[in-house]
């Protein structure tokens, strides 16, 4: 992103079920600002309670970008996205008003910042050989295999975070050159550095408890049934749509025999999954050292968090 436009904009990451959504429009509204979404799976048309997009009268009162903007059968890529988040910035800044990123998708925050790596088209049939193997033989063979061929990235991801470690596999299978080799995209000085870059980082247990009840929540209003809905609609979803925590366990569900299916077991599943990737995002976060720690119990509302995101941007 043009320099001096990221330098204009102001951040709030975190993890899922955080609260950075609502602190989000509570900023906003104070500041004059437009929310960029920085989450890969809102941009998905129909995707709305799993994704715990902000409501229809939320969606009305702040204006929001980059929500609801392709159909869950197409694919959705981190370059698309970048190039699309320069150009809204720019309208918002023409429009006198401040650029707001609110999400919790670290690739998306590290590309709008450090830059996009341009990797090689994706070999479906590379990736889907892996991903049989690692529901065969568990994850850590996977992750094994990337530490022969580029052990500076096994290091940096985790063996359950499946996606990359393939992805990573998949760049120095087509290229022949490892991935930790060709990203190159290194960290901002304090010059370069949007000045209001803040993470919500609240205790784990909180989080935790946080997350179990959204994901009940999420039940309680109608995930089966928009799931459903999104199958019937579009007959199926796509690959990168369908990996959505809860998405992929509500369809595995559904196309389940009738007397194999536990709704309970799905919804303890995605309780755990969640949860799991929500302590990826807190060491991702971290490790992103333009962002900054902005401490939370989990338990302030939202016009709190609000406020105090805005005393750190005072300093």
């Amino acid at each position: 992103m043009n320099p001096e436009i990221l330098k204009q904009c102001w951040f709030l990451a975190g993890p899922t079920a955080s609260g950075k959504s609502s602190a989000g429009i509570c900023i906003a509204k104070i500041i004059g600002a437009e929310i960029i979404s920085l989450d890969s799976m809102a941009v998905y048309q129909d995707m709305d309670i799993g994704t715990a997009k902000p409501s229809p009268e939320e969606l009305k009162d702040i204006p929001h970008h980059l929500i609801n903007v392709v159909a869950p059968t197409d694919e959705y890529s981190l370059s698309v996205y970048s190039i699309a988040a320069e150009k809204i910035c720019e309208e918002i800044l023409q429009r006198n008003h401040i650029p707001l990123f609110v999400g919790g998708t670290v690739l998306y925050l590290r590309g709008i910042i450090r830059g996009v790596f341009e990797g090689p088209s994706a070999d479906w049939e590379f990736r889907d050989k892996l991903e049989e193997e690692a529901n065969q033989k568990g994850n850590e063979t996977i992750h094994l295999q990337l530490q022969k061929v580029d052990p500076i990235a096994a290091n940096k991801f985790h063996p359950n975070d499946l996606r990359r470690v393939i992805r990573a596999l998949e760049v120095h299978h087509l290229t022949g050159v490892p991935l930790s080799g060709q990203q190159k995209q290194d960290p901002l000085s304090e010059e370069e550095c949007p000045p209001n870059l803040f993470w919500l980082h609240p205790s784990r247990k909180q989080l935790y408890q946080r997350v179990n009840d959204r994901v009940l929540q999420m039940f309680k209003m109608g995930l089966e049934e928009e799931i459903k809905s999104l199958l019937t609609k579009y007959g199926h979803v796509g690959r990168t749509a369908r990996q959505g925590l809860g998405y992929k366990e509500v369809i595995d569900y559904l196309e389940a025999d009738i007397s194999e299916r536990n709704l309970d077991l799905t919804i303890n599943l995605i309780q755990t999954r969640t949860r799991q990737f929500a302590k990826r995002q807190h060491t991702f976060f971290r490790s992103i050292g333009e962002c900054k720690p902005m401490m939370v119990t989990g338990k302030e509302s939202a016009g709190e968090v609000a406020r105090m995101y805005l005393d750190l941007a005072k300093r």
